[in-house]
């Protein structure tokens, strides 16, 4: 079991640091490729709310996040189709690009790792791993993991 959680953490390390160039290399932070990420998830627009609790972020954070995209160009705020007391938030085709760009490094990569596996073994893969990943997002079974050595057996009376 080792084995396999120590690779899985070695090529999740190694896809961050390939993320983490891809995003640089287009000049973006990793929080804006993030809330670009989000953004174009939603078909490009969606509510400050909505992207607040994607990213699970304060208002403020968002607020700043926001402000630089806008003024970078990667994003528009639009008044609200829905209450004029509100703003929608716009993916723009600059915004999109440069996404789109920093996202094709990643995806390469990974095309790349994967590659060594047939369609069927990467689909055997995928479902091993949505199977323990549903386990551990349920809370599912587990035992409490202790630090204290077991305890001795009582002995018999």
């Amino acid at each position: 079991i080792e084995g396999a959680v120590t690779r899985m953490s070695r090529l999740t390390r190694h896809l961050g640091r390939v993320r983490e160039q891809g995003v640089a290399d287009y000049g973006l932070h990793r929080h804006e490729f993030d809330t670009l990420h989000v953004l174009a998830g939603r078909g490009g627009h969606a509510a400050p709310s909505d992207l607040r609790a994607d990213l699970n972020l304060a208002p403020a954070s968002v607020t700043g996040r926001l402000e630089t995209l806008e003024r970078r160009g990667f994003i528009v705020r639009t008044p609200s189709a829905e209450d004029r007391r509100k703003v929608d938030i716009v993916l723009t085709e600059a915004g999109r690009a440069a996404w789109h760009a920093a996202l094709a490094v990643v995806g390469r990569e990974e095309r790349r790792l994967l590659g060594v596996l047939t369609q069927d073994e990467r689909r055997t893969l995928s479902d091993l791993l949505r199977k323990v990943m549903l386990l551990q997002e349920s809370g599912g079974p587990s035992r409490p993991v202790s630090r204290a050595p077991a305890a001795a057996p009582p002995p018999d009376a």
